[in-house]
């Protein structure tokens, strides 16, 4: 699919923008991107930051070859229905919405559009994103390749079938957020010994960012890594141990549930 083709944007939050920027990243021209947004201040700030054009949602649609639908799970009926009637019908549709399924969206057009599924992860604003794709019934090799590609100029991207969606949600969709968690645990429990938050912050922030560098490039398994700065009977290990008596996998594995759960009742 050429870059010189027209993309819409449903929705112009932060990971709306995201996108934008992946796109033009990607190599598509702002002039290319039009941009949906109820409000007008939200959507003269992106025009004015990315060059890109911003116009009525039903004039976005009808014109759009590939459709961005960048909204909350429950604000996607509405737009739906609203643009069922001038969408392209040769656009291919990509949602970002948690829970709602590819069946859901072609039910709700009823217009046969490809659909392709995406759950990307806040990471995306600073290009360092993880998203899955699904594919829904239609979509041509060259609409996969143009999603990918933009994709990819947010971070990563990984193709699952569409039964996954709600696990990857759980994992790397919502990740973001359990990792903040626990950084903000560490935060607090370095000032209970006495740390200043600043010092605190820095210590911990450093400490997180230096650990997934070394995840990343260093080809180790999280599991060898942690046993290489792991001495028998040493601080880390007095520290891990408290992990294990509050059964860590166990808090984890249920937390991730209660993702993929409350995912699977947004459908």
């Amino acid at each position: 699919m050429s870059k010189s083709i027209s993309v819409g944007v449903i929705g112009a939050g932060i990971m709306g923008e995201a996108l934008i920027a992946g796109l033009i990243s990607y190599g598509v021209d702002p002039l290319q991107i039009t941009v949906s947004e109820k409000r007008k201040e939200r959507a003269d700030e992106l025009m004015n930051r990315y060059g890109i054009k911003v116009d009525d949602i039903e004039k976005n649609v009808s014109s759009a070859d590939v459709l961005l639908l960048v909204v909350k799970p429950q604000d996607m009926s509405g737009v739906l229905e609203q643009i069922r009637s001038w969408i392209n019908t040769s656009a291919v549709v990509v949602t970002f919405a948690a829970g709602k399924k590819i069946s859901f969206i072609s039910d709700a057009l009823g217009t046969h559009n490809p659909v392709i599924r995406v759950m990307p992860n806040t990471a995306t604003i600073v290009g360092a994103g993880m998203a899955a794709i699904s594919l829904g019934e239609g979509v041509t090799d060259e609409q996969t390749n143009f999603v990918t590609g933009f994709l990819a100029a947010t971070g990563k991207v990984v193709e699952v079938p569409e039964e996954l969606q709600d696990a990857v949600t759980a994992t790397s969709g919502s990740g973001p957020a359990y990792f903040f968690r626990f950084v903000e645990a560490m935060i607090a429990g370095a000032q209970e010994l006495g740390l200043s938050n600043e010092v605190a912050t820095q210590l911990t922030v450093q400490t997180i960012v230096g650990a997934a560098k070394l995840l990343e490039e260093s080809g180790k398994s999280a599991t060898t890594l942690r046993e290489n700065v792991t001495s028998p009977n040493g601080t880390t290990a007095a520290a891990l141990a408290s992990f294990e008596d509050a059964h860590i996998s166990e808090l984890v594995a249920t937390a991730m549930k209660a993702a993929r759960n409350r995912s699977q009742e947004l459908a």
